[in-house]
């Protein structure tokens, strides 16, 4: 592959850019280097529903209670995240203690978030809300957090 980019600084890290124009890259090496496991296929981690004591699953109780553009949308994000885990922004975002939030937008103009931790090689949906307000409300953060307490004992 021929490197096009332009000679010079980084505007982003402020280092010098080694590679100057029709410089030849080895591709394998580009890939590998930001896969970080050069041999290994991406595996998807399995994503679960959090399930309470009674037996009923409340994500995908709420799940059912959407339209179906809109679970098709926080599907294909809970998707991503399985194929992509560890995800950052935009799509996850960390909220301490081992919970993170998968960030929606709808169809709708409205803006979805599901609640998921990590356990035992699992990625566990513990909480779904349609955001109304900036920040993330406190009840629904106790109730995630009372979940993954819940599911680690």
């Amino acid at each position: 592959m021929v490197y096009t980019g332009q000679a010079g600084y980084s505007r982003r890290s402020g280092r010098q850019n080694p590679c100057k124009k029709g410089d030849h890259v080895d591709v394998s090496y580009v890939v590998h280097y930001f896969r970080m496991v050069p041999d290994q296929p991406p595996r998807k981690v399995p994503l679960v529903f959090f399930r309470n004591s009674a037996g009923s699953e409340p994500v995908r109780e709420w799940l059912q209670g959407l339209s179906e553009a809109e679970r098709h949308a926080i599907g294909t994000d809970l998707l991503r995240a399985q194929w992509r885990w560890p995800v950052g922004m935009p799509l996850c975002r960390p909220m301490g203690r081992g919970l993170w939030e998968v960030r929606t937008d709808l169809p709708s103009n409205r803006t979805a978030r599901v609640l998921i931790c990590f356990y035992e090689g699992h990625l566990v949906a513990l909480h779904g809300f349609i955001k109304k307000t900036r920040t993330t409300p406190a009840d629904d953060m106790t109730l995630a957090r009372k979940r993954q307490k819940e599911l680690e004992q």
